[in-house]
């Protein structure tokens, strides 16, 4: 019995581990460190038809405003991207509305408010980013994997600015953080072979 739930114990630990080490390479693939006086830091919505920010928003918003005190760059914009999903409003402004009001976040905010999906919301932001010398784009490491990937097919010139955003962080979510990964894995399989290769 007592061999038993050892067995069980490491095989815990070891799925736990391997959830934490497939969100940090995630985190950390695609960006290179770029340095620059204008950010823009990308904050990507999920769905989200009521009107608060659910579970996944809100710690997509904390990512989002991590990232902005992490390296302290002159200028940053935070852009929270989203459409309506069933609510009045758009996940862009719920997302913006928790940051301001509960994280008490007093720094330059846009929203992009058409987009329906992953791509959309980049195509839409690449205006946006221009006159960014570093971009990071906030979210789950897998989707923000997935989003900066889909920056370097459609604008490579954009996508040599990406940095690390402050997405992944030890012991968050870590309970979850294996569902993560294999839900990653699965939304990461529409990626050609060579986009889904984590590389710098």
């Amino acid at each position: 019995m007592r061999r038993r739930t050892g067995l069980a114990v490491a095989a815990g630990a070891a799925v736990l581990a391997w959830g934490e080490w497939m969100n940090w390479r995630w985190s950390r693939a695609l960006v290179g460190d770029r340095e620059g006086t204008a950010e823009a830091v990308v904050v990507l919505g999920y769905r989200n038809p009521q009107k608060s920010a659910n579970a996944v928003n809100r710690q997509r918003v904390r990512a989002g405003i991590r990232s902005v005190a992490a390296d302290r760059v002159p200028s940053t914009r935070v852009i929270f991207t989203g459409g309506a999903t069933g609510g009045a409003a758009t996940e862009a402004r719920v997302m913006a509305d928790y940051a301001r009001r509960v994280l008490a976040f007093e720094g330059t905010v846009v929203l992009e408010e058409a987009g329906g999906t992953t791509w959309e919301n980049i195509t839409n932001v690449i205006p946006l980013l221009e006159d960014a010398d570093r971009i990071k784009i906030a979210s789950q490491p897998a989707h923000a994997f997935k989003a900066r990937a889909y920056l370097r097919r459609q604008r490579p010139d954009l996508a040599t600015r990406l940095v690390r955003a402050g997405d992944y962080r030890l012991g968050e979510w870590t309970v979850l953080k294996p569902l993560l990964a294999l839900y990653g894995l699965w939304s990461l399989r529409g990626l050609p072979p060579g986009e889904r290769t984590i590389a710098p």
